[in-house]
Formats: structure tokens, C-alpha cells, sequence
């Protein structure tokens, strides 16, 4: 736990890195088109590279507090666009009018991973990494 508490930020890091890398696998080596909630998602995990890569290089847990609200957005936009995947009466609920519809699964891998399950798992990976963190310091 000590490793994890130690080296938070850089798993942190590592986990939005790999999450970015796989989204833009999935839509340019795949052609997989993203979503509108796909879009947000992106929006919200790609900045984490740039941030939480600085923060590693400098050892600075300042940024926590800065990226944990960031990280918990997305995972609640993440479990929305899986739940509405997943559950038939959420598909009525607006959110993707234009464009691929937010409730198309491109993979379905053991009946239950799909691509915002995974941004799902990122997401609350880098929420744990940067908790744990943060407490190292307390």
C-alpha cells in the first residue's frame, strides 16, 4: 500500500495515458465513431495525460485537488453512458440526438465491457491512485 500511496500520481498518470491511447486505438486504428458522451468523456480524461504527466515529473500532489473533481465527473458521465447502454428504459433519456447513438456498443467482451465501462474503470482507477496520494501526505 506504501507503493501505492508513494507512487499515486504516476499510476495515476500511467492509467490516463493507457485510457487515451485506447480511445484513440478504438477510433482511429478501429474506425470506432465516438459518441456525444464518448466525446465528454474524452474531454474530460485526455487533459489528465498533460496534468497528472507534469505532476509526476514534479512530484507535485498540489494538482490533486485540482483533477480529483475532473476524474469524478467522468466517471459519473461514464457510468451514465453505461447504464444507458446497459439498461433498456434509460435509452429513452436524451443525450445523443446527432450523430452515432450513445447507446451502440462497439464491443460487448464477457457480456458487460464496453467502451464506457472501461473509461468507467479508468476513471475511478485514477480517483483511488490520486486518493491514496493525497493521504500520503496528510
Amino acid at each position: 500500500m506504501r507503493l501505492v500511496r508513494t507512487y499515486g500520481i504516476y499510476f495515476a498518470w500511467i492509467v490516463s495515458l493507457i485510457a487515451t491511447l485506447g480511445s484513440l486505438y478504438f477510433s482511429e486504428i478501429l474506425g470506432f465513431i465516438p459518441c456525444t458522451l464518448c466525446w465528454v468523456q474524452r474531454i474530460l480524461m485526455y487533459p489528465l495525460v498533460i496534468l497528472l504527466g507534469i505532476a509526476s515529473y514534479r512530484n507535485d500532489r498540489g494538482i490533486i485537488p485540482y483533477v480529483l473533481p475532473i476524474t469524478v465527473l467522468g466517471a459519473g458521465i461514464s457510468l451514465f453512458h453505461y447504464l444507458k447502454q446497459k439498461v433498456p428504459a434509460l435509452s429513452e433519456v436524451a443525450a445523443c440526438k446527432v450523430g452515432v447513438p450513445c447507446e451502440q456498443m462497439y464491443i460487448n467482451w464477457f457480456g458487460f465491457v464496453t467502451i464506457p465501462f472501461l473509461a468507467l474503470v479508468a476513471f475511478l482507477l485514477i480517483i483511488g491512485f490520486l486518493w491514496a496520494a493525497r493521504k500520503h501526505f496528510e
